[in-house]
């Protein structure tokens, strides 16, 4: 079957609906949801019911717009408060640790080339440029396995590796992108690769620095009478932000990323309902993404190359990524526990990203790029069925789970950051009701009230003689701590 305007959104709903569904029953599992996309695209593509996707330039363009709402949203979540103790290590994994993982991982496919009895034959720039396309890692599906199993890290371990997967990519990128030129230019001076590097380093940095701010002046300077459309706004501004960057010769990918993380910590209107909004954007854009990528590949293609494929995940997953970690974390001596070292070595899944920057080469037309994209394809199932399945296994094992902390309240009630005010609930115990059974007898702390109590399904306003039961729910209102 081929994508015509006449079934293009009747096959687009049933394979989201069919995404959704899957998803939510392999949570239940342990197994990564990116994993599940991926064999949807694949059970619907040329080799399962016969959709025909082959377009690997649009595939790119779909994983480009798709990694740029991804990246900013993972930047708005990503608390500065919470990773300044540990902002070194995760800036020295994002980049030298990419670096290195691409060096060790592009040797090993050069060494491995040159054995009589595979069949794959890279000269070094090509293994090198196989290893930088699956050199970041996906966190985003390791967290989503954390969060559906209640568990928590120690350490400072859960930002750290958020850090790292929210800013390793303009590296993997970057590394993507200049082997290209080289193969291409047969040969580029040391002094231009390095100035392209600092060049998108520091223009992307800044652009999504200043962009950043500029979002912020303007989602609580302007006044829009329909509140629906400040999400908009913000989508608008991702998009500039990832574009203009690119004009400029920045890293865009890095300044969507910091400019997500300049809004997610500033105070900004109508917070709740852009973070909802775009938090429901970045599934849709992931499933789409994952979707796209499933068509894309020829299932029957990656047999040819599983054999060496899975030999160098192999070697990425035991030897390559841990050596890296390892290196890297070196300087900051007992800071970093050897078990979280374990633990972040085993947590470099593949996802998405290594397979979208695989497209790079099929699109530029390098020699050996289809054999490029089936292997990244592969080592990505292998990454995700290994380590994906495992890690909450492993966190138990190493001993770094921790229960997660409870966050909002059962009533589903949130105020909007200009309310200086906290809100929590609480349980009326047979304790309590020792003092007793009505709100005016409770002992409340001076600036607190009770807002609304729920008995059972039922919702009561409450007023200083209302009857409490056991079992009753409190939502509570006070001034908000200062620290």
């Amino acid at each position: 079957m081929i994508f015509t305007a006449e079934n293009i959104l009747l096959i687009g709903s049933i394979l989201l609906f069919v995404s959704i569904v899957v998803g939510k029953t392999g949570y239940r599992f342990g197994v990564p949801a990116l994993l599940l996309f991926l064999m949807v695209g694949m059970a619907f593509g040329s080799d399962g019911l016969g959709l025909q996707f082959h377009n690997a330039q649009e595939a790119q363009f779909i994983g480009m717009v798709a990694l740029s709402v991804i990246l900013f949203s993972g930047g708005m979540d990503t608390k500065i408060s919470e990773i300044r103790p540990i902002l070194w290590p995760g800036i020295v994994l994002s980049t030298a640790g990419v670096l290195l993982t691409a060096l060790f991982t592009g040797l090993f496919i050069w060494w491995l080339s040159g054995m009589s009895w595979t069949n794959i034959h890279f000269p070094l720039i090509t293994s090198l440029l196989l290893a930088a396309t699956m050199s970041s890692t996906d966190s985003a599906s390791v967290f989503a396995i954390l969060r559906s199993q209640k568990i928590n890290l120690r350490h400072n371990l859960r930002p750290m590796l958020e850090l790292e997967s929210g800013s390793n990519d303009p590296m993997a990128y970057m590394l993507t992108i200049v082997l290209i030129q080289f193969i291409q230019s047969s040969g580029m001076e040391t002094a231009h690769i390095l100035g392209s590097f600092i060049v998108q380093f520091i223009v992307g940095a800044g652009a999504g620095y200043l962009l950043g701010k500029l979002a912020i002046l303007i989602l609580n300077r302007i006044n829009i009478d329909n509140q629906a459309l400040y999400p908009i706004l913000l989508l608008a501004f991702v998009f500039f932000t990832f574009s203009l960057t690119d004009l400029l010769k920045g890293n865009g990918y890095l300044a969507v990323y910091i400019a997500g993380m300049m809004v997610g910590n500033a105070k900004i209107m109508y917070r709740k309902e852009i973070y909802t909004f775009m938090d429901g954007l970045t599934w849709l854009f992931q499933i789409i993404m994952f979707l796209c990528l499933g068509l894309l590949v020829n299932p029957h293609e990656m047999l040819e190359v599983a054999c060496v494929a899975l030999l160098i995940g192999v070697f990425m997953i035991l030897i390559g990524r841990p050596l890296s970690v390892f290196l890297c974390l070196l300087p900051f001596g007992k800071k970093i526990t050897l078990k979280s070292r374990l633990f972040i070595s085993w947590v470099g899944l593949r996802g998405a990203v290594p397979i979208i920057f695989a497209t790079y080469p099929v699109v530029a037309n390098v020699p050996g790029s289809d054999a490029i994209f089936n292997i990244v394809f592969f080592i990505t199932i292998v990454s995700l069925i290994i380590q994906g399945t495992t890690v909450s296994r492993a966190a138990r094992l190493l001993g770094l789970s921790i229960p997660m902390p409870k966050t909002g309240n059962d009533f589903g009630v949130e105020l909007p950051d200009e309310i200086d005010s906290d809100l929590k609930d609480m349980t009326v115990t047979p304790e309590i009701l020792a003092q007793g059974d009505t709100l005016k007898d409770m002992n409340l702390p001076q600036g607190t009230l009770v807002m609304i109590v729920k008995r059972g399904d039922e919702y009561l306003i409450p007023n200083g003689s209302l009857k409490l039961h056991v079992g009753d729910k409190l939502l509570l209102i006070s001034e908000k701590s200062k620290n």
